[in-house]
């Protein structure tokens, strides 16, 4: 990238900083996704705790246009068969994506050009090092585009690989995003020692790789010492998914399914009702409570608590028994 030198001082006057009133509009936008503000911490209900999302909403907002929400996440179902119902979207797909439509109604509402959510599906990018195949996270794409037409979400649209890389195959694809974008392990690795969020994140994303892993033949520690290797990997290709978005999508307010602390970049939101800031749909299947109120959880937790539900002929979700 090349930078122009300034010849002499040049005053700047500084842009003004985003009224954070509770009546500025991009505060009134924020609100609505404070309640769902997935964090490791303590949350916050004020949005000048948020002055990131404030720029990023304003950049919309200054220009009358519809707000971007970029989403990285419907990656695919585990593998791990004691966690979910199977390797296509069910009962925790269709209700978050729904809440995510919802959500952008809602912002119609105090916004009149409203709000677009850009699913943008990674599956692809780190599917060899969760152990999926290829063919289960095109079959889940699919089903996902299928359910949001289905379902009339029309604020919602899809992004993946596809869109950037057409019809090379998944091996070239991954190679060509991480050539590109990712960090080196040795960059994760200092970053793991010093920062206690990439730590953070890389304790929560080792459990789930441990916790997928349904057909290791080592001992516990054989196992753990190789998700950890593989955890690094996945931060990696995941960080240069998050950094290709960015790029094909300059402008968009960031959003994530992993927890994030008030103030950075991104902001996280939670799906579902979960006990597990970390529970996620692909993750995990539905419970509903006898008042219908759904919750994640693993499925052999589940069908301990309620009876398997189909849908179209498919496991859906779980109802709790009476």
């Amino acid at each position: 990238m090349s930078h122009a030198t300034l010849t002499s001082p040049v005053p700047v006057t500084p842009a003004p900083a985003p009224d954070t009133s509770a009546s500025s509009v991009e505060a009134r936008i924020l609100r609505l996704l404070l309640p769902y503000h997935r964090t490791t911490g303590a949350g916050s209900a004020d949005p000048a705790g948020f002055p990131e999302q404030l720029r990023q909403i304003r950049q919309f907002t200054d220009a009358g246009e519809p707000v971007l929400f970029t989403l990285p996440g419907f990656p695919c179902k585990s593998p791990n068969p004691a966690k979910v119902l199977g390797h296509l979207p069910d009962e925790g797909e269709r209700l978050s994506l729904a809440f995510l439509d919802r959500l952008c109604s809602r912002i119609g509402a105090v916004y009149a050009p409203g709000a677009r959510i850009l699913i943008c599906s990674d599956g692809h990018i780190f599917g060899d090092l969760i152990h999926v195949p290829d063919e289960h996270i095109d079959a889940y794409g699919d089903a996902l585009r299928d359910l949001i037409a289905g379902e009339g979400l029309g604020r919602l649209d899809t992004f993946d690989l596809r869109d950037v890389h057409g019809d090379l195959d998944h091996d070239t694809k991954r190679r060509l995003v991480t050539e590109a974008y990712a960090p080196s392990v040795e960059e994760l690795r200092a970053l793991v020692r010093s920062d206690e969020e990439t730590a953070r994140l890389y304790r929560g994303i080792t459990r789930f790789l441990v916790e997928d892993t349904a057909d290791f033949d080592g001992t516990r520690s054989a196992l753990q010492r190789e998700c950890r290797t593989r955890a690094y990997g996945v931060i990696a290709r995941s960080r240069a998914w998050g950094d290709l978005i960015a790029d094909c999508h300059p402008r968009s307010v960031r959003l994530s399914i992993h927890p994030q602390r008030p103030g950075a970049e991104k902001f996280g939101i939670r799906l579902l009702d979960a006990a597990d800031a970390w529970a996620t749909p692909w993750h995990a299947a539905v419970l509903r409570g006898r008042g219908g109120e759904a919750r994640l959880m693993h499925r052999a937790e589940a069908e301990t608590r309620g009876r398997l539900v189909l849908r179209a002929g498919r496991p859906s979700h779980f109802e709790e028994w009476g």
